[in-house]
């Protein structure tokens, strides 16, 4: 008997390994890679302080906007009521649904109604 007809191509078998084994090598570099050059900046102390003063910042004014009244269009006559008297004006109103239904649509309207035009400046050769 023969020796090539029980065995494989040697030099395939070896050509096939270091095909795979080429391209796991290049899939590692190209991970690596890319976790190497997209990998975000740390976080100083600094940057660290500067966050936690805008989210104090950010909480302080929502926490303004929910229990305090203020303006929120003055040209329109819409008002910013506290969360709580919201609620009991609410629970309050929709005791008749169709009452409140019909007011409800009535501030929509208002809300969105379209701004009244400036008044025109008047021109240099009046």
């Amino acid at each position: 008997m023969n020796d090539q007809s029980c065995c494989p191509d040697k030099g395939r078998v070896a050509a096939w390994i270091l095909g795979v084994g080429g391209t796991l090598l290049l899939m590692a570099a190209l991970v690596w890679a890319m976790n190497h050059y997209t990998r975000p900046a740390p976080l100083g102390t600094d940057r660290a302080l500067e966050r936690r003063k805008n989210l104090a910042e950010l909480r302080a004014a929502e926490a303004d906007a929910i229990n305090h009244y203020a303006w929120q269009d003055q040209v329109r006559g819409i008002v910013r009521l506290r969360v709580e008297r919201g609620i009991e004006l609410t629970l309050k109103e929709w005791q008749n649904p169709t009452v409140a239904r019909s007011n409800l649509l009535a501030r929509l309207d208002k809300a969105t109604a379209p701004l009244p035009k400036a008044p025109e400046k008047p021109s240099a050769f009046e």
